[in-house]
């Protein structure tokens, strides 16, 4: 039997703007402690005993900061087998989970399990973790879909519940019913009633079974599915650790969650609970408690000066932050973006963004960083006829050879050594050396050292645009965003 963890990774990104975005959503966001929550979820799968492979379902513009992360954090256990399901775009969990499946069936037929894991979760009781984990594979091995509950700590609105019903041989209990989301009077009376846990949105589920009961109480999303993967399958590239799923076959897959496509619907739902601490963070109040708070209340990340400041909690990623005389705020600032509310109204920052996107702002969707297979650049200045991008690089890594029609640059090496393409020469450039491209050249820009290259690029012409541009190869095939 094998346990295949599927970490599901996906998210708008609209509760933890502006430091979240649809470019770089909540899974991607640095804690405290320098991880992600998207590595947190990773290390705990490795964790797990006999893990021989981890499926990650996500969107494919996701793809290379997914591996990324996955690489600093197996270093200890690089003979994992990593595999990913890449959607065009977001379908929700019962479509996601379905494919996993799919997948799981092909590889390791009816008798694997998947764990399937939200990468958006923080759970610090990694030991506790484990023990759940074993008593729902039992459970899953046994005729059970599993679902994991959480012990509520809070009267939470935002939460769905579980009734839990009778105990299944002391490692979890039948589920009695599943509950939408409750009003505050509803979830305070949950909170002091023992059989009711928060929904974690967690599964342990049997592949045979799964696809079983997927056919019988959801078939358009089996059906759909199946299509969509075969014909993925058909068209995957030979020893890739991937697969691609097309817009066309994906758009004709219902927009389902697994919980009304299926467990809603099914008798053997079994619930474990959960001992272990458990937080979706989805506020930043939820995040500012990872921080420690100093004598006045405030909890502070980045660079800030408080007086007369109490219980606020302060992210700057740039710049100093000067409070004075400020109680109860979050003030979130970016380097082209700034929120500041109230703590009491902090649910409403998803409104902020919905708003965002009417006016047509960027700022909804993407940073100034933008991330690429090969690093990463970030806008520092743009004008008329002008871009100023500090770009990193990647040791090993290379940009694609190209060429512009309307525009020049002129490349300054930071730190680190440089190889260019520039028309007919090729180039070393060390810190301070400088090159000049000029319109209707071909380059190439490329890391040859062990340590990030990072420099300045100044973009002039009458058109920085895409359309400008002319592309002669693309070094990571066609997963690559363009650049």
């Amino acid at each position: 039997m094998s346990i295949i963890p599927v970490i599901l990774s996906g998210g708008s990104g609209t509760r933890l703007w502006p430091v979240s975005r649809e470019s770089n959503p909540k899974p991607f966001i640095k804690l405290p402690d320098g991880q992600t929550l998207l590595e947190k979820t990773y290390r705990r799968a490795l964790g797990l005993p006999n893990i021989e492979t981890i499926f990650t379902v996500t969107n494919r513009d996701y793809y290379f900061r997914c591996r990324d992360e996955f690489l600093i954090a197996k270093s200890e256990r690089s003979t994992i087998d990593d595999f990913y399901l890449l959607e065009p775009f977001g379908r929700n969990t019962a479509p996601a989970i379905a494919l996993a499946a799919l997948e799981a069936m092909e590889r390791h037929g009816r008798d694997a399990v998947l764990l399937v894991l939200a990468s958006d979760h923080l759970i610090v009781d990694e030991s506790a973790f484990v023990d759940a984990v074993n008593k729902a594979v039992h459970l899953a091995q046994n005729g059970h879909l599993v679902t994991f509950g959480i012990t509520p700590t809070s009267p939470e609105t935002g939460f769905g519940y579980i009734q839990q019903g009778k105990s299944i041989d002391d490692l979890g209990y039948a589920v009695a019913q599943f509950v939408e989301k409750p009003n505050l009077e509803t979830a305070q009376r949950y909170l002091l009633d023992e059989r009711y846990s928060w929904n974690s949105g967690m599964f342990c589920l049997n592949v045979g079974l799964l696809l079983d009961s997927l056919a019988i109480h959801a078939p358009d999303v089996l059906q759909t599915s199946s299509h969509a993967y075969q014909l993925a399958k058909e068209g995957s590239v030979t020893g890739a650790d991937y697969v691609e799923f097309s817009r066309e076959s994906f758009q004709v897959i219902p927009d389902d969650s697994i919980d009304y496509a299926l467990m809603e619907k099914v008798d053997n739902m079994a619930v474990v609970r959960g001992r272990f601490d458990w937080s979706d963070i989805g506020s930043w109040n939820a995040l500012a408690e990872l921080v420690a708070a100093d004598a006045q209340g405030n909890r502070i990340e980045g660079d800030a000066i408080t007086l007369s400041t109490h219980n606020c909690y302060l992210r700057g990623e740039s710049r100093v932050i000067g409070a004075i005389g400020l109680d109860d705020l979050i003030v979130i600032d970016t380097p082209d973006a700034l929120l500041v509310a109230h703590r009491d109204q902090v649910q409403h920052v998803k409104e902020v963004v919905l708003q965002l996107k009417k006016k047509g702002s960027t700022s909804a969707h993407t940073h100034r960083t933008a991330f690429r297979p090969w690093g990463s650049y970030t806008v520092l200045e743009e004008g008329v006829r002008f871009k100023i991008k500090r770009i990193e690089v990647k040791p090993g890594a290379a940009l694609s050879l190209q060429m512009h029609h309307h525009r020049s640059e002129h490349w300054i090496v930071v730190s680190g050594t440089a190889k260019i393409v520039n028309n007919d020469q090729e180039i070393l450039l060390r810190t301070d050396e400088s090159t000049y491209i000029l319109s209707g050249h071909r380059h190439r820009l490329e890391n040859p050292g062990v340590i990030p290259l990072v420099m300045i690029e100044v973009q002039t012409g009458d058109y920085v645009g895409e359309n400008d541009i002319v592309r002669y190869d693309d070094v990571y095939g066609r997963l690559a965003k363009t650049y």
